[in-house]
């Protein structure tokens, strides 16, 4: 009987080498289960009172977690990163979600923001998205011709051995943790039974980890990751033609000023020009009409007393 036991405990040493440092408590409490003169575990169905989590990983039931490998059997995690330029921000970023829902894929994060810049506001729209594998490329050629292309960054990596490591300890905890059941079952003393009860519970723990790191695996595999930042071109060109008809306004000004300071400018150096003619004419015609009076001042005087 001894011998047997030892067999079995051989086993589940062997089914949990990889399983992160849970092998020695393993057989750590095979062990002491021996000491107890526990029988040797069968081929028996589990305990009545195993928790849900230790019996979904006794019937191995992994499927749908496991990473999607490439064609040539290599796990990779594509990522990318993409900025345009556009007039329309909502319109470029309604037709680049209908590119990745085309593609099978969904809108992961979106987040919008208005920058003030040169006192316009301008819109920036950051949206990510998650698109299969197989379509990866595809998609993100067609998101480039939505607009102006700013940068493209791009990014693959390779995780084939950590998948299968995952996979590979997985695989080994559940083994481990359906030899614990069938030994529990045969557990003949209560320190024993014990004993087992908690190696099954830090080996579950260890599987839940293993899993959660697993399905996490799968789902940067099997979608990649498009980052997409949309902004606005230029302002509008009715602001240039403001800007225009502004500086068509001060030119005008600005030769119609010029017309004027070269119409007065002529007419002073005119007036420069007659005015040492005006000063003898002025005389001459000061003496003429000082004459005239004087004249008829005389004739006013020689007529009166013949009038009389």
């Amino acid at each position: 009987m001894q011998a047997v036991l030892l067999a079995a405990g051989a086993c589940v040493l062997a089914a949990g080498c990889s399983a992160a440092g849970s092998t020695s408590g393993t057989a750590a409490v095979l062990g002491r289960a021996a000491a107890g003169n526990v029988p040797a575990p069968s081929a028996a169905r589990p305990a009545n009172g195993a928790s849900g989590v230790g019996a979904a990983a006794s019937a191995g039931t992994t499927a749908g977690l496991a990473a999607v490998p490439l064609p040539g059997g290599q796990s990779v995690i594509f990522t990318a990163s993409l900025s345009l330029r556009t007039r329309d921000v909502p319109g470029t970023v309604a037709r680049a979600t209908r590119v990745a829902e085309s593609a099978g894929g969904y809108v992961s994060r979106e987040h919008a923001t208005v920058v003030q810049a040169a006192r316009h506001a301008t819109p920036v729209v950051d949206i990510q998205f998650k698109v299969p594998a197989a379509a990866y490329q595809p998609t993100l050629t067609a998101l480039s011709g939505l607009g102006t292309k700013r940068s493209e960054t791009q990014q693959a990596q390779d995780v084939t051995g950590t998948v299968a490591d995952v996979n590979s300890r997985v695989a080994s905890a559940e083994a481990a943790i359906a030899q614990l059941r069938r030994l529990l079952t045969r557990a003949g003393s209560v320190g024993g039974l014990l004993d087992v009860q908690d190696q099954i519970n830090l080996e579950e723990a260890s599987l839940e980890a293993l899993q959660s790191q697993q399905r996490a695996l799968a789902r940067e595999t099997t979608y990649a990751t498009i980052s997409l930042t949309v902004t606005r071109t230029a302002p509008p060109p009715a602001h240039s033609h403001h800007h225009k008809a502004a500086a068509g306004f001060l030119r005008g000004l600005t030769a119609g000023w010029h017309a004027l300071r070269t119409a007065v400018t002529w007419f002073l150096t005119l007036a420069g020009a007659m005015l040492p003619f005006l000063v003898p004419a002025g005389l001459v015609a000061l003496a003429a009409i000082a004459g005239r009076r004087w004249w008829l001042g005389r004739r006013r005087a020689g007529g009166s007393p013949a009038a009389d």
